[in-house]
């Protein structure tokens, strides 16, 4: 006899169809319309374009640009970003977190915001311009602008992951080597760095992707120097010529998703390496060695402050580099004169939207994944979907809204250029990292709960009210503010997609700078940097009150 299914598990049967629907609309659907458009020919489907532009002499130029820019920046990044890394987890240095807080400085701000600040210091009006001639540098634009501002905004993602890495030794290694009599470089090469090769492997595939995908800094302080990036948005904005922008974007897609997948190998390996009775590392106190630390630590983070300072200070000079004398000046021709106090509410509404919308799917798709039961092929597409977005550059998952939702016929096409399109794109984009981030705190969850749940006939939305979501309200306050922040500082993902109404602040800050008004695009990014150190704020003070009235089965019971 078959069994009876009961209702609540048809109930989750159906959210997970209607999330499987979701990602096959806002992300399978656009992109294959990418596939679709980049196969087009004047006389009908076929590879011609991919032939055309194959053959071009200046795709070959960007590609290569594309490909050793990223490998440059990443070669400079992961030793600099490693050696911060080690000092934060293997010394005894002081002020730890101060140095942590400042290293994230880059993630609260758009990545023009470093672009726009080299340009206050190596520019042609810079006050380190000499220096930088100096050095033998024809100047700012170009390449070596490229490289010194991607250095900047890629240096915290890198940190994080070598933190990480660094932080999974195990001490009996270290103890062994010393009982062995093995010096401090020996164990460094043939403990340290073998442990951490699968970090170093990430976190090098991260920045490369990561640099090849970026569109806003080349943009800026690129020039003439063209990568790929660049050409999609001038065939796309200044051409409108879709076709090519969709060949662009497919190889544009070629490495980042070959860099997922090295890195998916990777990851899989070294969960497998893993040891459960592994004992934490501590740090020992050696008075020179933490000297050398800090005084390493304060070079990159007195770097990190001068280039996010230098946006804060142009932003109130009056007149750069004539005037410097403090003024609201570039604030009010900003967001008055130019009208972009509009378009820095709508950056607020979309990051608001998007951690609201983003956080409520994610989650329940999650939940619906690890907690329900019943149609496996459904589980594998959307397990496959919610992997997909991290190896989705922005600019590619736009242009892919472009085909699908202007799509002449298509019921979604009055979505098109709304608010509500640039919010589901946002989600998309960064789905990937909510979504592991969430199915790693329900996989913490014992299954027994549903077990014993279900042997009470306890109905499965009273389990998941009273216990599931209480136990993951500090993942989903971190999932929040990671979509809020992301939101707030994204630009290639939208850059397609806004209409004059819906226009957000990290584009107005591109054309701020097109105008020549630097100044106002410089006020524009410290707007952007203020807002968000304003909601990690309140989102930390959010948590601590939710954390008195939800986390209390975590303290340790008073005996």
């Amino acid at each position: 006899m078959k069994q009876r299914v009961h209702w609540t598990e048809r109930l989750g049967q159906a959210g997970l169809v209607l999330v499987a629907l979701l990602l096959g609309v806002a992300m399978i659907a656009p992109l294959f319309s990418i596939l679709v458009k980049a196969v087009q020919s004047p006389s009908g489907s076929g590879l011609g374009a991919f032939a055309a532009y194959l053959a071009s002499p200046a795709l070959l130029t960007s590609l290569w640009h594309s490909v050793w820019v990223s490998v440059l920046v990443t070669l400079i990044v992961v030793p600099l970003a490693f050696g911060f890394a080690y000092a934060l987890t293997r010394s005894c240095m002081p002020g730890k977190g101060i140095f942590r807080t400042i290293s994230l400085l880059p993630l609260l701000a758009p990545s023009l915001l470093s672009a726009i600040s080299i340009i206050y210091w190596f520019g042609n009006q810079g006050v380190a311009k000499a220096f930088w001639l100096s050095l033998g540098f024809p100047g700012i634009y170009g390449a070596s602008g490229i490289v010194l501002a991607e250095c900047f905004a890629t240096f915290p993602h890198v940190l994080m992951i070598l933190v990480t890495a660094l932080r999974l030794a195990d001490a009996r290694l270290y103890e062994a080597a010393d009982s062995l009599g093995t010096g401090t470089v020996r164990k460094f090469f043939t403990i340290t760095l073998p442990g951490a090769k699968y970090g170093l492997i990430s976190a090098a595939l991260l920045s490369f992707t990561l640099v090849i995908t970026d569109f806003g800094i080349p943009k800026v302080v690129g020039g003439n120097f063209n990568v790929l990036a660049t050409d999609v948005f001038k065939l796309v904005i200044g051409q409108q010529d879709f076709q090519r922008g969709a060949v662009v974007a497919l190889l544009l897609l070629t490495p980042a998703v070959l860099t997922f997948a090295v890195d998916h190998v990777v990851q899989r390996r070294q969960n497998a390496s893993l040891s459960a009775r592994a004992v934490a590392l501590v740090p020992r106190r050696s008075p020179r060695f933490d000297q050398a630390m800090t005084l390493y630590c304060l070079l990159i983070a007195a770097l990190m402050l001068c280039m996010f300072g230098m946006a804060v200070f142009a932003s109130f000079a009056k007149l750069w580099p004539y005037n410097l004398a403090p003024s609201l000046d570039h604030y009010v021709t900003g967001l008055i004169d130019a009208g972009l106090g509009e378009a820095l509410w709508n950056s607020i509404q979309m990051a608001a939207g998007t951690a609201v919308f983003g956080t409520v799917v994610v989650f329940l798709g999650a939940y619906l994944l690890e907690k329900t039961r019943g149609l496996d092929g459904v589980r594998t597409v959307v397990r496959l979907a919610a992997m997909l977005p991290m190896a989705v550059p922005g600019l590619v998952l736009g242009l892919g809204y472009i085909f699908f939702f202007n799509a002449p016929g298509n019921p979604l096409g009055g979505l098109y250029q709304t608010m509500t399109l640039l919010v589901l794109c946002t989600v998309m984009h960064f789905y990937t990292t909510g979504h592991m981030t969430m199915v790693t705190a329900l996989k913490a969850i014992d299954p027994e709960f549903e077990a014993v749940s279900a042997s009470l006939k306890v109905p499965f939305y009273k389990t998941f009210w009273r216990v599931t979501l209480p136990i993951c309200m500090p993942t989903l306050l971190d999932v929040s503010r990671y979509f809020f922040i992301n939101a707030m500082t994204t630009i290639s993902a939208v850059v397609f997609l806004y209409s004059p109404d819906t226009k957000v602040a990290a584009v107005a800050i591109l054309n701020l700078d097109e105008a020549g008004e630097t100044g106002a695009a410089a006020a524009m990014a410290v707007l952007i940097a203020g807002v968000s150190i304003v909601a990690t704020l309140l989102y930390l003070a959010l948590g601590r009150l939710l954390e008195a009235r939800t986390q209390a089965w975590r303290a340790a019971p008073r005996t």
